[in-house]
Order: structure tokens, then C-alpha cells, then sequence
């Protein structure tokens, strides 16, 4: 089976031979089995038998009852399908699919860590970091090396598409435009692998509607315990056109019917399931600049698409722009670094980045025809040493030279 190679493959592989276990986070279908399979080829090619590399999936019932008896009962059963001569001189690889499941992860991850790691190597994934990221946090600290995988980014939803173009080299309008409509193309339906590699339209839709589907009644009822999921739904749909603005909780709270903790808590799952992310605001001037509500993105735009619209409008709007470069830009930085600026006077920028030793703003516009940047050059005021980029989809007309047009693929020239 062919399996297209994900960025992330490569850090995971410089840490095989470490003797900690390599846990790998991110939401439903985003690729985690086929990235373990890929580790699985991989040792594969490096001369390791196919019975020294056991997977498990903890979706299978009896496999997911045999550990939750214990490292025992695993080593038992481990030790009963290997030869005693491999056991003693080579290593076990265990690959431990959706780990989220089980009741005493982080037991089973120290222990092996611990007291096993001469014998086994540990590489397992996780749909919902509620269950195992905060609550293993302390246990394994020391013990696993953690990986954050989400959806395709533009580029390798390019290679997905089997579409040649080298991003860092694009210069003639040509290219450009073609760049344009699949930009927009990869916004509308969003960056799940499994998508990107479906041509027909009611086919992409009907699959993210499947998704939604499946992480309302796996990740929500079993995970999250919400019993009320009409209410919840209502939730997801309001929190869609909130998109890309200041969030307030109290308003939300209101608007839906529900106890502000309830809110806090249904943004807690979202965010632990990754399905949308809180986005806090950038300050060094506390007095001026603070603003204590956060703004919320998707983690997937052809889900907030869906989620917005309950289906897929295709027309890109300006919200859905957004928040496409809120996720490419977490691919770039990472989603801790991603901040937005606003003061009392309500100057914003949409994104602010604290990068190395830079300071880059990126303001984005779906139509850029020379409208007014005051926020942009009021920040490059304060902070002179900031450089800043406004992104957009159609330049209509260019900008003065302290401020850096750009087409969203342009960011992988920039920073790659």
C-alpha cells in the first residue's frame, strides 16, 4: 500500500532509537495509523522482522480488555507469540493505537519506560489529549517524547493532490493564479488526509459530515461524558460564527442557554479533542493593550465550514480565510506561539508571532485593494523592531514598503 510521507515522519524517526516512548497526539483521521505503519515499514527496511513490531488497536474491545489488566497480563501476552531467543537479545517495537481508551495509560507508559525499555520500545497515539496529555503530564514527564500531529498543510496537501509545484520558487502570475483555486479549494473542504485524496464533491461531504458524526459519538459521549448532545450541537453552531472574534463567554453562555462553567467546560473538550483552539491576545504594556477574552479558531476549516453552514458553501469568506492561516501558521510556530493583538482602543492585528529572536505581525484580508493598515503601522510604532505581513487572497493594488504583501503559499518561501 503507498503511503504518502507526512513532515512529521521524519522528527518521529531521529527519536526511534531513544529509549523513551514516542507518543503521538492529534485529532480522529489526521493520519497517526498510517504514520505508525510508516514507522512500521521503516524499521522494516532497516532489517527488523515483522514479529518484533506488534501493533494494537485499542478500539478492539478484547485487545483494549487485555491492557487494562496490566503491564503483566501485556508481557505475558507479548511473551507467548515470540520466541524466547528474540526476547532475550532483540527489541520489541509495540505500537498502541488510540491509548485514550485505556484506563491506566500513564502506568502502562512509565512502567514500561522504567523497567522494560532494555526489551521494548513504545510508539502509541492519542485522538484526545484530555485523557492522556493533562493526565499523564506529571507520570511520564521524562518518559515519552510527545508529537502534535494535525490536519495536511498546504504543501502537503499539494503532494496529496499530486500536484507538482515548488512552493519556495513560485514568481510568474501564471502559477499563481492556478495557486489561488486550489488555495481556496483546500480551504472549503480542509486539510483531513482522507478528503484531500477524494475528487468527488458529494463524497467530500458526506465524509466530513461522517466525521462529525463520529467524534460527536465517540469523542464527546465516551471521552467528554456529555449527555446532552442536542445542546452541545447548538454549541458547535453558534461557536462557528464566533470565528476569528473575541469570545465571550458570557454572551455565549446566554445565547445558548447554559451555565457559564458548562461553556468553559465544552471549550476545554473542543480544545483536548482538537476541534477548536482558544487564541490568546499578545501584551508586553498590560495597561494598554490587555484584553482578557481569548478568540477561537477550527482546527479544520472544512469542519467549521460544515459545522457554520451544515454543509459546504463554496464560497470562501472572509472568516474561513482566517482562520486557514490561523492553521497554517500553527504548522509554522506551533499553536503556543500564536497570539492576536488588540489595545482599548481597539487597534487589532490578527496575528501576532514571537519567532526566534523576531517579532512578526500578520494581518489577513481576503481582498487586498489598498485599504488602510493604521493598526499594523500604529504596532510597528511601538514596537519598531516588528515585521509584519498582510496576507491576502487577490492583490488588487500594492502596499507601502513597511508592510510585506503576500499570497498564503508565500509563507512557505518566507519561513521553510
Amino acid at each position: 500500500m503507498e503511503y504518502f510521507k507526512r513532515k512529521l515522519l521524519t522528527k518521529i524517526l531521529s527519536f526511534i532509537d531513544y529509549k523513551e516512548a514516542i507518543v503521538i497526539y492529534g485529532a480522529r483521521q489526521t493520519g497517526k495509523t498510517t504514520i505508525m505503519k510508516m514507522v512500521m515499514r521503516y524499521l522494516q527496511n532497516k532489517g527488523i522482522s515483522v514479529d518484533r513490531l506488534l501493533y494494537f488497536d485499542l478500539e478492539d474491545v478484547e485487545i483494549l480488555e487485555l491492557f487494562n489488566q496490566g503491564i503483566d497480563a501485556i508481557i505475558q501476552y507479548i511473551e507467548a507469540r515470540i520466541s524466547q531467543n528474540k526476547l532475550k537479545s532483540e527489541k520489541i517495537f509495540l505500537f498502541i493505537d488510540e491509548i485514550q481508551y485505556l484506563q491506566n495509560a500513564s502506568s502502562v507508559l512509565k512502567l514500561f519506560v522504567d523497567h522494560h525499555s532494555d526489551k521494548y520500545k513504545l510508539i502509541v497515539s492519542g485522538s484526545s489529549v484530555l485523557s492522556i496529555k493533562s493526565n499523564m503530564k506529571q507520570s511520564i514527564m521524562g518518559r515519552a517524547i510527545t508529537f502534535e500531529l494535525f490536519g495536511l498543510d498546504f504543501e502537503e496537501w499539494l503532494e496529496f493532490k499530486n500536484i507538482k509545484i515548488n512552493l519556495k520558487k513560485v514568481t510568474d502570475k501564471k502559477t499563481h493564479k492556478e495557486l489561488k483555486d486550489l488555495y481556496q479549494e483546500f480551504m472549503l473542504y480542509g486539510s483531513y488526509p482522507r478528503i484531500a485524496l477524494i475528487s468527488e464533491i458529494n463524497q467530500r461531504k458526506y465524509y466530513l459530515k461522517e466525521l462529525i458524526q463520529t467524534y460527536i459519538k465517540k469523542d464527546i459521549r465516551e471521552i467528554g461524558k456529555v449527555r446532552n448532545i442536542l445542546k452541545f450541537n447548538n454549541f458547535l453552531r453558534v461557536l462557528a460564527d464566533q470565528t476569528g472574534h473575541l469570545l465571550n463567554i458570557d454572551e455565549l453562555a446566554s445565547t445558548i442557554g447554559m451555565a457559564r462553567e458548562t461553556v468553559y467546560e465544552y471549550l476545554a473538550l473542543l480544545e483536548g479533542t482538537y476541534i477548536a483552539k482558544r487564541l490568546p491576545p499578545f501584551f508586553r504594556n498590560i495597561r494598554s493593550e490587555l484584553t482578557k477574552m481569548p478568540k477561537i479558531y477550527f482546527e479544520d476549516t472544512g469542519i467549521f465550514n460544515y459545522l457554520k453552514y451544515q454543509d459546504i458553501i463554496t464560497k470562501v469568506s472572509g472568516d474561513l480565510f482566517e482562520n486557514s492561516i490561523y492553521n497554517e501558521l500553527k504548522h509554522f510556530f506551533g499553536q503556543e506561539k500564536i497570539k492576536y493583538w488588540r489595545t482599548q482602543n481597539r487597534q487589532e492585528i490578527d496575528f501576532v508571532v514571537q519567532h526566534k529572536n523576531e517579532l512578526l505581525t500578520f494581518e489577513v484580508k481576503k481582498r487586498f485593494a489598498g485599504q488602510k493598515t493604521s493598526a499594523q503601522t500604529y504596532f510597528s510604532q511601538k514596537y519598531p523592531d516588528s515585521i509584519n505581513y498582510l496576507i491576502t487572497l487577490e492583490k488588487i493594488k500594492e502596499i507601502n514598503q513597511s508592510i510585506k504583501l503576500i499570497y498564503p503559499w508565500e509563507i512557505y518561501k518566507i519561513f521553510n
